[in-house]
């Protein structure tokens, strides 16, 4: 058949073909396949799979694969890595789907840095540390012994242990507080080491004070000024801290008006956020209303006390195990076993180490004490964070 001719008959034939049924059109498609030789069927052996298997990754804009990309999950995102080198080169600069694939981890994310590279590597570091206290390996133990006595109050700041009670001190003041058996607070010139002050109306042994700046503006506080925080059995006592010495309690809190309700000797405050444990879980107050802003029930665990609380995790524990809280969920995440100790009553023989990690980690803050308790053989049992694999 000439050229022409053939050209023509092929038109003819390709309208006839569209205007026929997906079943008949694959009739056709059949016949045809049974009518051809060798070299026909290695032609479409050929052709089908780069018909079938287009890469649309490498076909489409970048901006569009980005889109499609985000739809998909990470543990997808790092199979398909595998495919090819011009895959994992696209998913691996696809900057807004690692750092999202972190943030759901609970991490926090510096948006200043845009290397996705530096994201994905992230990522994976995240999720190493994520399965490590998902199957409660992500600690390990130490102890600290010199001690001719049993220990009964830990401290812990800016990177220093101390045994010593209820104290918390500014260095911008110059003042350090402390709680006291004798239901007061004292106000210390901490150059000086003199009393400028002694707090009253506490009715119970003060078992933590905490000084902050406050981060809200309300009727009683301005952002940026100094708060004193104390708590004793029933209730929470602030007080205004700064070049006057001489204040008096603005507010008193308790989750109970006829104390039936105690609160365990352990308090967290931030300066925007008050939270303190009870028998019935974790109560968080908004430190510019000073209302109630929810209460985290715990009913699967018994006297279950309050370490450390932020914007992602929340630290507890109770007689036999440490707990990490993925508030987000209010699930419990990962525990780790507490030897045998006597816990004090006033909360003073045990304390959280290293904080930052609680408004989400980022692969460098989960290092360092995690946790510290006195032993009865004179010791400190330190909870550490383990080294990353």
């Amino acid at each position: 058949m000439e050229r022409k001719d053939f050209e023509t008959w092929l038109d003819n034939i390709s309208v006839t073909f569209l205007s026929l049924t997906d079943l008949q059109k694959n009739e056709t498609l059949d016949h045809l396949i049974s009518l051809s030789g060798a070299v026909q069927l290695r032609h479409l052996s050929n052709n089908l799979e780069t018909l079938l298997k287009r890469d649309f990754l490498k076909l489409l804009p970048l901006e569009l694969s980005f889109y499609l990309l985000k739809w998909l999950d990470p543990q997808t995102l790092l199979t398909c890595c595998l495919v090819s080198k011009q895959w994992n080169k696209v998913i691996s600069a696809c900057t807004e789907v690692w750092q999202t694939a972190c943030k759901n981890l609970g991490w926090q994310i510096d948006d200043s840095v845009q290397d996705a590279l530096h994201w994905k590597k992230v990522y994976l570091k995240a999720i190493l540390r994520m399965k490590q206290l998902e199957d409660h390996e992500a600690f390990e133990t130490s102890s600290l012994i010199g001690h001719s006595a049993r220990v009964y109050a830990l401290y812990y700041k800016d990177g220093l242990l101390c045994t010593v009670f209820s104290v918390d001190y500014n260095d911008e003041l110059d003042i350090l507080v402390s709680g006291s058996a004798d239901f007061t607070v004292k106000v210390w010139a901490l150059s000086a080491g003199t009393c400028l002050n002694t707090l009253t109306g506490h009715t119970e042994w003060v078992t933590k004070v905490v000084l902050q700046k406050c981060k809200v503006k309300s009727l009683l506080h301005s952002p940026g000024d100094h708060i004193l925080l104390s708590a004793d059995k029933y209730e929470i006592k602030i007080w205004p801290i700064g070049r006057e010495i001489n204040c008096k309690c603005l507010k008193t809190l308790s989750v109970s008006e006829d104390r039936s309700i105690c609160l365990q000797p352990r308090l967290h405050f931030d300066g925007k956020y008050i939270v303190c444990s009870s028998a019935l879980g974790l109560y968080q107050w908004d430190f510019a209303s000073y209302d109630i802003l929810r209460v985290i029930k715990t009913p699967e665990i018994a006297n279950l006390a309050l370490l450390g609380f932020g914007d992602i995790f929340a630290l507890l524990f109770d007689n036999r195990y440490l707990y990490i809280m993925d508030l987000r969920t209010e699930s419990l995440i990962s525990r780790w076993p507490l030897p045998e100790y006597r816990k004090s009553k006033r909360g003073s023989s045990f304390l959280a180490g290293e904080a930052s990690w609680l408004n989400g980690l980022d692969g460098h803050n989960d290092t360092g004490l995690v946790f510290a308790t006195s032993m009865p053989d004179h010791s400190i049992h330190l909870v550490l964070w383990k080294e990353h694999g």
